[in-house]
């Protein structure tokens, strides 16, 4: 489970930001909303709260960034290349300053520490920490430049300090090279997603895959149709390279159908069933739909959705979305929620989301500490802060109604609009 992750100098975030997972003393809807993993008591789900460009989307941004750093240096970046980071941009001091990045994880039986700084050009310094069953940390290896130290309790670090590249992560390296330990950390970062709500396109295909399961396909099934969305059966269906080149529009670039024809590139949809009634027949009689062409927008996106929220569940993983309400009813959104605040969440998978819906802010289902804010300041910077920081905050207070009246912040200073258009241009 993650504990907490702090990212710094990138994007509008210029100090350091962290967003932390571990639950606070109180235990309103303990057994709901907080997991017990290694004795610590974790929370469930977080929700990240905002004004437009407040920097909720950079925040999540940053945790898919380092995970695909820490899962790709070593094997799929070549000497020479840029590191892909994203310096504050507003301040003359951070323009060539590193960017920060650090985990704290729970993960088979051990707490892990693993953060690295990095610049274009070169990773800066990098550190990785584990505590099992002692009080204090044991340090594997830190690194400072060209120099690597491995501890001695990183033996399988040993002798690969050379055969990493400035622009490459030496955790990375040794996973590559099977170090256990290492690779306990990248196995970690395959437990781990994140994906936007507004681009449903690549997760719709993780939903169809799991169509194909039949477990899988038992609780979309019953998701969909609890969803009073008017499915009664979904089937996905792979359509042949060939027949999937015949049916593109002329305007289709070349890449595209050759990508299908090499087999990068695959084409699919799912077909939806909906039931039509008349002429005499009881039950109705099934009707065949496609869900890109006939369905619509927010259908498309809760059925995408049921995938990865599913598989996040059954398999105890982290996923962080952003954008979830768009295009949602807000009654599904806060559902879907729901599934990971509940007893059910029997493997204590964790969502993180950022969201602009103040429905979710209900006293009954979320706690203090689940709820997060963004917002700039007057010099452009984003801030990350918890409601569970502020004081004479009631764990029953209206959270919604004080947070749009801006007692926490993270909302828009909307100027008068009417204004614009009856004086604008005077």
């Amino acid at each position: 489970m993650l504990l907490q992750f702090t990212v710094g100098n990138y994007k509008s975030f210029k100090e350091k930001a962290t967003l932390s997972l571990e639950a606070a003393g109180d235990d309103w809807l303990e057994e709901e909303n907080v997991g017990i993993t290694g004795g610590r008591r974790l929370l469930k789900s977080a929700a990240i709260y905002g004004p437009n460009a407040g920097g909720k989307s950079n925040f999540l941004a940053a945790m898919a960034q380092f995970r695909k750093w820490v899962k790709n240096s070593s094997k799929d970046v070549q000497s020479g290349e840029k590191i892909p980071v994203a310096p504050f941009r507003l301040h003359i001091d951070t323009e060539a300053a590193p960017t920060f990045f650090e985990i704290v994880l729970l993960h088979n039986g051990a707490r892990y520490r693993y953060g690295f700084e990095a610049t274009a050009d070169t990773v800066v310094s990098e550190w990785f920490f584990i505590q099992k069953d002692s009080i204090r940390e044991t340090c594997l290896f830190t690194r400072q430049g060209r120099r690597i130290d491995a501890s001695d309790a990183f033996k399988e670090g040993k002798g690969l300090e050379e055969r990493t590249r400035p622009n490459a992560l030496f955790l990375s390296v040794v996973a590559q090279f099977n170090g256990e330990t290492a690779g306990s950390m990248l196995d970690w970062m395959n437990r781990f997603r994140s994906i936007h709500g507004l681009e449903d396109t690549s997760y719709l295909r993780f939903t169809a895959d799991r169509l194909k399961d039949k477990e899988y396909s038992r609780l979309i099934h019953e998701l969909a149709r609890k969803a009073d969305v008017g499915i009664e059966r979904l089937k996905p269906l792979d359509f042949a390279p060939e027949d999937a080149v015949r049916s593109l529009p002329s305007e289709v670039p070349d890449e595209v159908r050759r990508g299908l024809l090499s087999g990068e590139l695959s084409a699919f949809t799912i077909k939806t069933y909906h039931l039509k009634y008349g002429g005499g027949r009881e039950g109705g009689v099934p009707v065949e739909f496609d869900i890109k062409a006939d369905e619509s927008a927010g259908t498309q996106k809760f059925i995408a959705l049921t995938g990865p929220f599913l598989h996040t569940l059954k398999n105890g993983y982290t996923l962080f979305v952003d954008e979830l309400e768009a295009r949602l009813h807000p009654l599904l959104t806060k559902a879907l929620v729901g599934l990971f605040n509940s007893s059910a969440n029997t493997k204590n998978a964790q969502l993180v989301f950022a969201t602009h819906d103040e429905g979710l802010l209900d006293p009954k289902r979320i706690r203090r500490d689940q709820i997060w804010f963004v917002e700039k300041d007057d010099f452009g910077a984003s801030r990350l802060y918890s409601l569970a920081e502020f004081k004479g905050v009631r764990k029953e207070a209206k959270f919604a109604k004080e947070y749009l009246l801006g007692q926490f912040g993270g909302v828009p200073r909307v100027g008068d609009f009417e204004e614009t258009l009856t004086h604008g241009g005077e």
